[in-house]
């Protein structure tokens, strides 16, 4: 895991980006996803790519 503190920013009307070193993220279906970087997580719900952000919330107007 990280050595340095997790911190997650909420971009307005944007993402969640999470910034640390690695994470492991457990996804609905119960598999494990390892980032090794500074990630964005989708906060509108029309991500192709969830639970992460493909940037669909510039189309989709959200607000958040």
């Amino acid at each position: 895991m990280a050595d340095s503190p997790l911190r997650i920013e909420l971009i307005p009307n944007g993402p969640a980006m999470v910034q640390t070193d690695s994470a492991e993220i457990k996804l609905a279906d119960g598999s494990i996803v390892t980032k090794d970087k500074p990630f964005a997580l989708c906060r509108c719900g029309q991500s192709a790519n969830k639970p992460f952000c493909d940037g669909t919330h510039t189309k989709a107007g959200f607000e958040g």
